[in-house]
């Protein structure tokens, strides 16, 4: 199968089975919706204007994916600084290619206006306090990520499931759960920034995950805790209470056990590195069985060859991580879709580094390909489409 459409960045031999194994399927699409007040910080994150917009991105995203442009939203696609939501690409591959569409709110402030599926969990607090969510709403949702990564797959056994996902300012929590699993990703995460905001997420990881240690040294009685990577002393879910979000434990959960019976796709960059990075930990810290060559990181260009992040180098840097299991890092893929020929200057702005990524955008652009043979020229004219008919839809 020619490659230009999808590029392998690591585990390059692996990529190409994985690929192989699953052309010609079409797969089912999971997108679990979460929140943390991390991404109401000003300036944390382009995905909504501003911070109160940012409270509705995951609603809005959600209702436009499963009902169209066509639909008067209960919750409008936010405005951006520039571009426009990735969801728009997610929706034309799904609808054009009829892919099977489930929703899953793991923790947000609001219900969505679309039929989800309720995982009872909670909106985190800002990672910045130590405490993002209780213990026992972390156990909970794990739980529930098993529970359905089972149901996915199982009518799916030669198929495959994409889980993508929705969580504004889930990159700095993703950075937080890298760092506290002993990943050295400071300066490595993407943002929707054009210019990756480093310097503020770090000190957001460093605040959070510097609670945590003194939380954790005071349940041991005033003995010194190191968070490093050699320390064993983390428990990765004891880490998702302190400084994650709700939607990494549950997709977590779901990789582990969609990936005994099927194929599974990480929708996503940063994000869906710290979620293997967090699914291999919990694997090894609890003895719970998975198959790490099912699972595959699927993004866009615009997170892999992003010039103010380090994409492959932070999936390389996952092999050095002894919280991880055996080293083993994903294969990491992503399309190469272009918008720099389109008729939109919403869409050309995603190559001036605006957006990136997000609602599974990049692994739908892989399994266009993947299924149909889609090219280029049929992604831009199905996505084009989409934002035609949204901006006609209501004049």
């Amino acid at each position: 199968m020619p490659n230009f459409q999808t590029r392998i960045y690591t585990q390059k031999e692996q990529g190409e089975e994985w690929l192989r194994r699953y052309r010609g399927c079409l797969p089912v699409f999971a997108c679990v919706l979460g929140f943390t007040e991390t991404g109401l910080i000003p300036g944390i994150s382009a995905a909504g204007h501003t911070p109160e917009d940012r409270k509705y991105t995951a609603c809005a995203d959600a209702e436009f994916l499963y009902y169209g442009p066509e639909h008067k939203a209960k919750y409008p696609l936010p405005p951006l600084a520039a571009g426009a939501s990735p969801v728009l690409i997610s929706r034309a591959v799904f609808e054009s290619l009829k892919i099977p569409v489930h929703l899953f709110n793991a923790g947000l402030p609001q219900p969505p206006a679309v039929p989800v599926i309720d995982l009872g969990g909670t909106a985190a607090r800002c990672l910045s306090s130590g405490a993002a969510m209780e213990i026992t709403t972390v156990h909970h949702l794990f739980k529930q990520g098993l529970l359905w990564g089972e149901r996915l797959a199982a009518n799916n056994q030669h198929k495959y499931v994409i889980l993508g996902e929705c969580v504004v300012g889930g990159t700095t929590t993703a950075l937080a759960i890298l760092t506290g699993l002993g990943v050295d990703a400071a300066g490595k995460v993407n943002s929707s920034h054009p210019i990756c905001n480093h310097a503020q997420k770090w000190a957001l990881v460093q605040a959070g995950l510097e609670k945590m240690r003194g939380s954790r040294e005071q349940e041991a009685g005033g003995e010194n805790f190191t968070l490093s990577s050699s320390s064993s002393a983390v428990n990765p879910l004891q880490l998702v209470a302190a400084v994650g979000d709700p939607m990494q434990v549950v997709v977590a959960g779901m990789a582990i056990a969609a990936s005994r019976s099927c194929g599974v796709m990480l929708a996503g960059g940063t994000q869906m590195l710290a979620v293997y990075a967090l699914t291999s930990a919990i694997a090894q810290s609890y003895a719970l069985s998975w198959q790490p060559e099912e699972v595959v990181v699927g993004t866009t260009r615009w997170v892999a060859e992003d010039p103010t992040g380090a994409t492959v180098d932070l999936a390389l840097s996952l092999e050095k991580a002894s919280l991880i299991q055996s080293g083993r890092i994903p294969p990491l893929l992503a399309t190469h879709l272009s918008f720099a020929d389109s008729r939109y200057p919403q869409l050309r702005a995603y190559e001036q580094g605006f957006v990136k990524e997000g609602m599974g955008a990049g692994a739908a652009c892989i399994a266009a390909h993947l299924s149909q043979n889609w090219q280029q020229h049929q992604l831009l004219a199905a996505i084009e489409a989409q934002l035609e008919r949204l901006s006609t839809a209501f004049y």
